[in-house]
């Protein structure tokens, strides 16, 4: 087996940013489920939906960002191990320049879709009513880029990201709790939106506060050559997740209807939540895979690097199979009195968790790519999966529908994986591909056997008790079939994950 090396100040550094950004995404699946419920009760499914579609039209700003994001953070990687301020500071003001000329395209953007999205908008909303949600759910979106994201990378990537989860805890807190009142009084959407707008400004003005008085940048320098290398080989990387995110509800709202739109936000709220929960317990691992491969400590990586695609595999075969069997049982909890539309889904809800499972167990080899820097020596591959995603879903979503979509996402999901997986192997970590394939088929017979060990279990009556007691059966069985299936084809590992969590420093 290899070594993994990781010496006790990046162990607790690991730690701190793991444990912040958990109880972050906890907070977000709470709330997650708290106002949406609300909303849907006050103002119906078709309002539920108008707001979910124009919440991803919006997203779709980050589109603009052209992936310049994931590049200024990989560059930042190399001047951090090295504490060099200057170079620091050069990247810095270069990504604010990037950033804030976006931010003017941003508000034309925002204008173009006011007057555009009524067009594709198949409901009948009159203009002013689209129009004022469109703006006040701009208002966030517009300060992201124009006042906080250089300074959320700039501590991702020093590894202090803890400060930004904990600045994003609080503002969604205090944004559910005030919400949450105004919905009780009679608020309009309009005004609820606005005023989650503005309490999301708090978060841009406390990163640029803690960065000033804990930062010595120098936002004056000057340089001659771009201190942000490949500054445009990101595009395609980020492009291809912009669509692999956005594809489904924006083809949805184009040629389906808004109640379409409804079904899949609220499966997509609970699939959302649960691999966001997930993915926060990988926080902070790129910018470790970072900084190793900026120290070319390759022996330390290549063992750091054998852990994360096992537990990252075992953990995402555990989650998601879970998901799979609770999923369509809570939904039918939840939407419960909603009569307008049939939220019961169960093929969708197999093939869309099915797709996000994808999603998060291509991690550990888009995560090496991004830390190693390797942006435009992988473009093909984001570019062939948005294709794919975009060309599958237009043509199954008018015969299956929602089905249709999930399949497009599943497919490019599988095509990305087994890509990078390929990749990897022969230009990063040399990773063997027949350990990804035993990988891969350990996954497929656990999934199997947590299917067939728990396929007697059901709820007693529609109730949120019933469910948990549900959940914990297949929880508790579902963890015996992981332990059983992994101690066999990964024993090694198995016995050795005990001291990973009690040993600082070196475990083999």
């Amino acid at each position: 087996m290899q070594n993994i090396n990781v010496n006790n100040n990046r162990k607790k550094i690991l730690q701190k940013n793991t444990i912040a950004s958990f109880v972050f995404q906890i907070c977000t699946i709470i709330c997650g489920f708290i106002l949406p419920r609300l909303i849907l009760e006050s103002f119906g499914s078709e309002v539920n939906g108008l707001v979910s579609s124009i919440a991803q039209f919006l997203s779709i700003i980050s589109f603009l960002e052209l992936g310049m994001g994931t590049v200024v953070q990989a560059s930042l990687y190399k001047p951090l191990a090295c504490n060099d301020i200057i170079e620091i500071s050069k990247i810095i003001v270069s990504a604010e320049r990037f950033f804030r000329r976006l931010a003017q395209i941003i508000l034309a953007y925002i204008v173009i879709l006011i007057y555009v999205y009524p067009l594709i908008d198949k409901q009948e909303y009159s203009f002013r009513f689209t129009t004022y949600l469109i703006v006040a759910m701009s208002i966030s979106s517009f300060a992201q880029y124009y006042f906080g994201i250089v300074y959320r990378l700039l501590l991702i990537a020093d590894q202090r990201g803890y400060i930004s989860y904990n600045a994003q805890t609080i503002t969604l807190l205090v944004n559910t709790f005030t919400c949450f009142i105004l919905i009780k009084l009679g608020a309009s959407i309009q005004v609820i939106k606005l005023v989650t707008s503005l309490i999301y400004l708090m978060r841009p003005a406390a990163l640029a506060w803690y960065v000033k008085y804990h930062y010595n940048l120098d936002k004056k320098i000057k340089y001659e050559e771009e201190p942000i290398k490949q500054k445009w080989n990101g595009a395609s990387q980020h492009i291809a997740a912009i669509v692999l995110d956005g594809t489904d509800l924006i083809v949805l709202t184009i040629f389906a209807s808004l109640s379409a739109v409804s079904i899949y936000s609220v499966y997509n709220l609970v699939i959302y939540g649960v691999k966001q929960l997930f993915l926060s317990m990988t926080n902070g691992i790129q910018a470790l895979l970072g900084e190793l491969w900026a120290r070319q400590e390759l022996e330390a990586q290549m063992g750091f690097f054998s852990w994360t695609e096992w537990i990252i595999h075992t953990g995402t075969t555990y989650v998601f199979g879970c998901m799979a069997l609770l999923i369509v049982p809570f939904i039918e909890i939840y939407t419960r009195g909603i009569e307008d539309v049939n939220y019961i889904q169960p093929l969708f809800a197999v093939l869309i968790t099915a797709a996000n499972a994808g999603h998060c167990l291509r991690l550990p080899y888009n995560m090496m790519i991004l830390a190693g820097g390797h942006f435009k020596q992988t473009q093909s591959n984001y570019i062939v999966a948005a294709v794919l995603n975009i060309v599958v879903s237009i043509l199954l979503v008018n015969q299956f529908g929602l089905i249709g979509v999930a399949i497009g996402t599943l497919v490019a999901m599988l095509y990305q994986t087994f890509w990078m997986v390929i990749y990897i192997s022969q230009n990063l970590v040399k990773w063997p591909i027949k350990n990804f394939v035993k990988q891969f088929v350990v996954d497929i017979i656990t999934i199997i056997l947590m299917n067939i060990t728990t396929k007697w279990i059901c709820m007693g009556s529609i109730s949120y008790f019933s469910w948990v007691l549900m959940a914990i059966k297949i929880a508790v069985i579902s963890a015996i079939v992981v332990i059983f299936t992994n101690f066999i084809f990964y024993q090694d590992k198995v016995f050795a994950l005990p001291k990973l969590f009690k040993k600082r420093g070196h475990v083999t």
